[in-house]
C-alpha cells in the first residue's frame, strides 16, 4: 500500500465521487445500462456520470488504479471497474492507527 499515492488520488473530488459511484452503482445507474454490476461498472458509464471528456476520465481512473483503490477487468473491448475493498479497508485501518 502506497499511502502517498492514495492521498494523491483522494485529493481530487472527482476521484472521490468515482469511488462513491463504484460503491453504490445501483443508485446512479440502471442495471440495464451496465448489464448488471457483477463485473463492475463500464468505463463509458463512469464517463457519462462524470460529464467530462474521455481522456480526463481515463486519467482519473488511471490515478485511482495506480493507487490500488480500484481494479479493472477487460471483457472484449470494454473495461469494467470496481473498488478494491481490501485495500480501502487497509487504508482506513492505517488512518485509525496513525492519526
Amino acid at each position: 500500500m502506497d499511502i502517498d499515492l492514495i492521498f494523491k488520488a483522494l485529493a481530487n473530488p472527482t476521484r472521490r465521487q468515482i469511488l462513491l459511484w463504484l460503491k453504490y452503482p445501483e443508485q446512479f445507474l440502471s442495471e440495464e445500462q451496465c448489464g448488471g454490476f457483477q463485473r463492475g461498472v463500464c468505463a463509458g458509464n463512469i464517463e457519462k456520470l462524470g460529464k467530462v471528456s474521455q481522456s480526463t476520465m481515463s486519467n482519473h481512473l488511471s490515478v485511482l488504479q495506480q493507487a490500488g483503490l480500484i481494479q479493472a477487468e477487460k471483457h472484449g473491448q470494454w473495461s469494467y471497474f470496481s473498488r478494491n475493498e481490501a485495500l480501502i479497508q487497509q487504508y482506513i485501518e492505517f488512518l485509525e492507527s496513525s492519526l
